[in-house]
């Protein structure tokens, strides 16, 4: 067997007072929420906090490149999972594997760590950590990557199996209210987690014990923006013995601000030949009139939904920012001049740009946040698991979106979604405008929150001054 591996160099001259280790899950939708707050922790505490965020070899080679501060660093385990290429094939074997064939490897990596280890950080779902931790006799705090709502969903699992709404008694009313859950808004059957009552019961054992030990951790830290989920996070806070965190949202916006002053340099003007093609396009086209269009980076939808939603889009006459895995022509029609289709770009600067008119959305959490840190609004189109409540919440909660997808299983017509599309996109629709101006009063509640002493930094500081103490 392949020995665990380390890109560990030392990356500062001045004494290291902390170690943290994060370990993320082996998905984008994970990395990414991880990577940020560890970002985050390291340039509130650049000299004397290091950082490792412990990878498989295939993720190094994804994400290696990106830039990061100098006290994080890199450390690598075997591809002793399937590879994150075809995830989505077999997800429920994807994680099985994640949860039997990391932790050997793991446990060895860190054991071998030439600096004590603080604290390890660690993805909700990968629950076997909460146990190496113990151990180890090292601290653990446990990193939910999804919504407060969704963890409360979760943590009262039992009420809902008591209430029929769940569970082998489960009654069939998928228009029933849900109102009893502490902190979380009145919510439909229907619009609860697709595995309680839907596709994806093969993981809620995982699901559920992953709650369980995160309770039991030393720290919980949710990437939610704290004002969004106030409720759900305080009730949490009264219910738990573990110190709760809302870190969020967790998100690059700390690229933002430089991007944006780089941008209106002269230098910049004259050359932008660094500047992605597809920012160049969106330079080039009028303030709000662009649709941006992103189904996430994991599951799909069928292909005869995706059939009528190319068909939509391209007779709705919208211009459009499509990324899109697969056949490039399948997404653009020839001779189609105002459309472009690429494979992936930078989305919170995409949303961020005045060309943006509205983000058609699968709803995952980190897309749901970019979405809210960037004030506009949104065509939900959820397809698994926690994207269904965050559809809700975006639409009821936050009334800054409509509803594309209405249920499980239901064909969504290209004639319904051209309808819809030129409706949302159009400037003068008077509730088009309502929804603009919600978007715009939450993305100022986001970004109130990432100022300094906003709520996101009081949430880093007070986590990172509690594991100073531990």
């Amino acid at each position: 067997m392949t020995q665990p591996s380390t890109t560990i160099t030392t990356t500062t001259t001045t004494t290291i007072t902390h170690h943290v280790v994060a370990i993320p899950y082996p998905g984008r939708g994970h990395i990414n929420p991880m990577m940020n707050l560890c970002k985050l922790i390291a340039l509130r505490r650049p000299s004397t906090f290091l950082i490792t965020i412990i990878i498989t070899e295939e993720w190094l080679g994804f994400i290696q490149s990106e830039p990061k501060p100098n006290n994080i660093r890199f450390a690598t385990i075997p591809n002793v999972i399937p590879s994150e290429v075809n995830r989505g094939v077999d997800w429920v074997g994807f994680m099985t594997a994640v949860m039997t064939k990391m932790e050997g490897p793991v446990e060895e990596l860190v054991r071998k760590m030439e600096v004590a280890v603080n604290v390890i950080v660690y993805d909700a779902y990968m629950s076997w950590v909460f146990e190496m931790g113990g151990r180890m006799n090292i601290p653990v705090a446990s990193l939910y990557t999804m919504s407060a709502n969704v963890f409360a969903m979760f943590y009262y699992y039992d009420l809902l199996v008591h209430n029929c709404n769940a569970g082998d008694n489960f009654s069939g009313d998928v228009e029933e209210i849900v109102d009893y859950i502490p902190g979380v808004p009145p919510i439909r059957v229907a619009d609860l987690v697709t595995c309680f009552n839907g596709k994806g019961k093969e993981v809620i054992g995982i699901t559920l014990q992953a709650i369980l030990m995160s309770t039991k951790a030393q720290f919980l830290l949710f990437v939610s923006t704290y004002e969004l989920e106030a409720e759900v996070i305080d009730a949490l806070k009264s219910q738990l013995s573990v110190p709760v965190y809302a870190v969020g949202p967790a998100i690059p916006y700390f690229n933002l601000h430089d991007e944006q002053n780089d941008q209106n340099t002269p230098e910049y003007k004259q050359n932008d030949q660094n500047t992605p093609e597809y920012v160049r396009w969106l330079d080039s086209q009028p303030s709000a009139s662009v649709l941006y269009i992103s189904q996430g980076s994991f599951l799909s939808v069928s292909d005869a939904q995706l059939d009528e939603i190319v068909a939509g889009i391209h007779d709705s006459g919208v211009r459009y920012l499509w990324i899109a895995r697969g056949e490039k022509t399948r997404f653009k029609y020839e001779n189609d001049e105002k459309g472009l289709v690429i494979p992936w770009c930078d989305q919170l600067r995409v949303l961020c740009h005045d060309s943006i008119g509205a983000f058609w959305s699968h709803c995952g959490w980190n897309s749901t946040k970019e979405g809210a840190f960037s004030g506009v609004p949104m065509l939900t189109f959820p397809i698994f698991f926690d994207q269904v409540p965050n559809s809700k919440m975006i639409v009821e909660d936050w009334k800054m979106g409509r509803r594309v997808s209405i249920g499980e299983g239901i064909l969504i017509t290209r004639d319904e979604i051209s309808k819809l599309v030129k409706s949302f996109m159009d400037r003068e629709s008077e509730e088009g405008n309502e929804m603009r101006r919600r978007a715009k009063e939450v993305a100022k509640i986001c970004r109130r929150a990432t100022t300094e002493g906003g709520s996101a930094c009081i949430g880093i500081d007070s986590f990172i001054n509690s594991i100073s103490k531990s």
